[in-house]
């Protein structure tokens, strides 16, 4: 079995791109993702990526506990911001204490010239009128003091509850990071593992071998289910006995920092059966085959995403493996990812062209191009539909626990996809 094998580059890619997994901020928004060239990596390749897997884990680990020390520090009452409120609260307290001292002395200096008997002479009167004038400019002058005092308080205790929750917002960044860092770690070395107990015997990427999503919309509205195929191609001169398709989705909001993997359901119809199967990304669809040299099979999805998903952004990756009776176990050459937009429930997306395919250009690194593999057969002729379609032979076990390391390793992937999509999310609300 090969799909850990054809999908271990995915894995490397992801690893060895630690921003993407240790990035707190918005920074990398609009960075393009890094290169995922679906071809056999080697054994040091591989090495290599475990080593990278290992060193972003232990730098998310440390980042983890530094975010954790710093939000520690920032809900201290003795954090500088914190004595700072302190401070302008106790001020406070002292202004509003002298404006009610203030305003005392009015109220006596106004009893003193309510008091003047009929037998006061003008200057008596006009020491009291006097004070009377003083003590009500020293109670607005003390007013005044109380609201810049009371100003400052909120302005400090601003500044204190910002400290904090930007330390809480980088704790809660890091602790993802660091358990997105972990996945790719143990994908990385299961996928060494599973290369080093894997002997190679008689097993290529056969680039002939194309899976393709049609009819599935670019733009998908909340709330609602979509119609598409996926065509199996054997662009061959030979007869491939059985081929197995493998897909897997994954799902973010627009921020690209929330999964909403739970409310976006991909599923196949077997030819055998009339009840759709989730795709759970650890297991093939049901065999195809035995399928002739130039002939294609259609598998019958759909896409269900739920009323509740917010806007955000989608992927899926398409792929397969097939094995003939001689022996030979083989696959296709490329993991096909098509990314499609997530409306909002309600909006009406309206006539959108159909998700295309997307390889990345070698020759300007973080662009796409459109997939320009042979999905003809090597004589020329046009593919031609293979008889019985899908042959419901089910699932092994082994195929189970081997797509198990795949479907991590394509949520890496597809992670790589949405962090740099944040900010390009579409124009449907």
């Amino acid at each position: 079995m090969k799909i850990r094998r054809i999908l271990a580059t995915a894995v490397a890619a992801a690893v060895t791109t630690p921003a993407l997994l240790l990035s707190v901020t918005p920074a990398f928004a609009d960075d393009k993702p890094a290169a995922q060239k679906q071809q056999l990596p080697s054994i040091t390749e591989l090495e290599k990526a475990v080593a990278a897997a290992e060193a972003a884990y232990d730098d998310a680990v440390a980042a983890e506990s530094a975010a954790r020390a710093a939000l520690e520090a920032a809900m201290s009452d003795t954090s500088p911001l914190a004595v700072a409120a302190k401070a302008a609260e106790v001020a406070a307290a002292d202004a509003a204490s002298a404006k009610t001292d203030a305003d005392q002395v009015v109220v006596d200096a106004k009893a003193a010239v309510d008091a003047l008997p009929e037998t006061a002479t003008e200057e008596q009167k006009a020491a009291a009128a006097t004070t009377l004038t003083k003590a009500e400019a020293a109670a607005v002058a003390a007013g005044e003091a109380k609201a810049a005092a009371d100003a400052k308080v909120v302005e400090a205790l601003d500044a204190r509850d910002d400290e904090r929750f930007a330390a809480a917002r980088t704790r809660d960044q890091a602790q993802k990071a660091t358990k997105a860092a972990r996945a790719a770690m143990i994908a990385a070395n299961e996928a060494l593992s599973d290369a080093r107990e894997w002997d190679g015997s008689d097993c290529f990427a056969e680039a002939k071998l194309t899976m393709a999503l049609t009819g599935l919309p670019s733009t998908v509205a909340a709330g609602t289910k979509v119609n598409f195929n996926l065509r199996v191609t054997n662009g061959t001169d030979e007869t491939m006995e059985k081929v197995l398709p493998f897909a897997t989705i994954e799902a973010t909001d627009r921020s690209g920092l929330k999964g909403i993997d739970d409310l976006v359901h991909l599923q196949w119809l077997s030819a055998s059966s009339s009840t759709w199967k989730t795709v759970d990304n650890r297991n093939y669809m049901d065999a195809v085959g035995p399928l002739k040299a130039g002939a294609h099979a259609d598998v019958k999805m759909r896409l269900t995403i739920d009323a509740s998903a917010p806007a955000g952004n989608g992927v899926t990756f398409v792929g397969g493996d097939y094995f003939n009776d001689d022996g030979r176990i083989c696959g296709s050459a490329d993991f096909e990812r098509y990314e499609f937009l997530i409306a909002a429930a309600g909006s009406k997306p309206g006539k959108v062209d159909d998700a295309k395919p997307g390889q990345v250009d070698d020759a300007k690194p973080g662009k796409t191009k459109p997939n320009t593999s042979d999905l003809k057969p090597q004589s020329g002729a046009s593919a031609s539909p293979v008889s019985g379609s899908l042959a419901a032979t089910g699932s092994s076990s082994p195929t189970s626990q081997l797509a198990l390391a795949s479907g991590a390793a394509l949520a890496i992937g597809a992670g790589a996809v949405f962090v740099a999509r944040r900010r390009k999310a579409g124009s449907h609300a």
